[in-house]
């Protein structure tokens, strides 16, 4: 066991973290102003311009396989880039990367939508979560009627990410009323790409955050056979693949913010006197920023042991709830004490405090909320799927 980065994990580590504090921490105050503004976070093109010069030091398609132009650098080393990534809230993605399920397309969709969608010429979202269906896929209602060669759509779906921009969305949707009641959800459902010119629509869906999902509106929309991904009827499977990558990942996401934040409260108490004294050599201000300190490594740990299982192979689904679980509280918690710490100050729009709180508070709702990643790690402890210490 090696319990510490390798050296070409630290040179990755280092790379982005330069190029975050160069090219991204600098737009900070923009973004601010913009947003105050109601304008977008960055202008048009803004983000094109900074994935470019992120493909000149080599980063281009992280996750994505050699064979399709990217590095391929596997889960350890995203879990790295994106902790380095959400220290700042620039808006910022690399480029060069699709959805995960999208590579279980046949030839002709990786074609269509895969390699558009890496190359940056296509954007594409997933959409499962229904009005009245979110973790509880028992509920979904969307259903896809054959007619022909064509399968016809009807539902809604909502919150999702991505799905005011995208020009297609891998819809999840009934196929087969009976297997999906006596399956309890688990099959009777299929995947379609759907392209929006075949006639799905979407609405901003405004939140407390900066971030705005979107609600879907599908009305007869007549999807052809060969847009089915996957099998037909095991859509599901797909689905909790795409959602199984994105839990850990916002742990991940959690943990760079937080060190942020931390950071910046260690800066601004040894700096803020009251009393004669920096609020640093205060006790409740110290105690703060050790339990945030302990919290934000154990969550690390959680994060990166989910990213390294994945690598190896094996399943890591019980620790990508544990890491979302607990990153996402984690992130909760330090974004509240740094605010506390900052007093009024960090209550104005002036600093970005008060942004990641507003931001930090959906960590524990979407891919999963708090209550449904609880419910899978004990039922997993409780039926024997997992053993306790089995991951050392």
């Amino acid at each position: 066991m090696y319990l510490r980065l390798t050296d070409e994990q630290k040179m990755v580590q280092k790379t982005i973290r330069r190029f975050v504090e160069k090219e991204l921490i600098p737009l900070e105050n923009d973004v601010l102003r913009n947003e105050r503004e109601g304008k977008p976070s960055l202008p048009a093109g803004t983000l094109k311009e900074l994935q470019l010069k992120a493909k000149e030091a080599g980063f281009w398609g992280i996750n994505t396989p050699e064979e399709y132009g990217g590095a391929d650098l596997g889960q350890m080393m995203m879990a790295i880039v994106l902790m380095e990534v959400s220290k700042t809230f620039v808006p910022f993605q690399f480029g060069g990367s699709a959805d995960n399920i999208l590579y279980y397309g046949n030839e002709e969709q990786k074609k269509k939508y895969l390699i558009p969608t890496i190359n940056g010429e296509k954007k594409s979202c997933f959409a499962m979560t229904e009005p009245g269906a979110g973790s509880d896929t028992r509920n979904i209602k969307m259903t896809a009627v054959k007619d022909g060669n064509e399968w016809v759509l009807n539902g809604e779906k909502t919150f999702i990410t991505g799905g005011n921009e995208a020009d297609f969305v891998m819809a999840i949707a009934i196929t087969d009323k009976e297997l999906h009641q006596s399956t309890h959800g688990r099959e009777g459902v299929t995947c379609f790409i759907v392209d929006r010119d075949m006639g799905w629509k979407s609405e901003y869906i405004h939140t407390m955050g900066e971030w705005g999902p979107a609600g879907l509106v599908f009305e007869n929309v007549r999807v052809p056979e060969e847009n089915i991904l996957g099998e037909l009827h095991k859509g599901y499977n797909l689905g909790l693949e795409w959602i199984g990558f994105a839990r850990w990942v916002v742990g991940a996401r959690a943990v760079g913010t937080a060190e942020r934040l931390l950071q910046m409260a260690i800066d601004y108490a040894k700096e803020r006197v009251t009393f004669g004294k920096p609020i640093a050599e205060r006790q409740a201000i110290q105690w703060q920023i050790a339990d945030s300190a302990v919290e934000i490594e154990a969550a690390k740990w959680l994060v990166l042991n989910a990213a390294f299982t994945l690598d190896n192979g094996e399943d890591n689904r019980h620790l990508a709830s544990m890491a979302k679980l607990y990153g996402a509280n984690m992130g909760n918690n330090v974004v509240d004490r740094v605010l506390q710490i900052h007093g009024g100050m960090g209550y104005t729009r002036e600093l970005p405090i008060e942004r990641w709180y507003r931001e930090a508070r959906l960590w524990r709702i979407y891919d999963g909320t708090d209550e449904i990643q609880r419910m899978i790690i004990a039922r997993n402890l409780i039926k024997g799927h997992v053993k306790i210490g089995q991951y050392v």
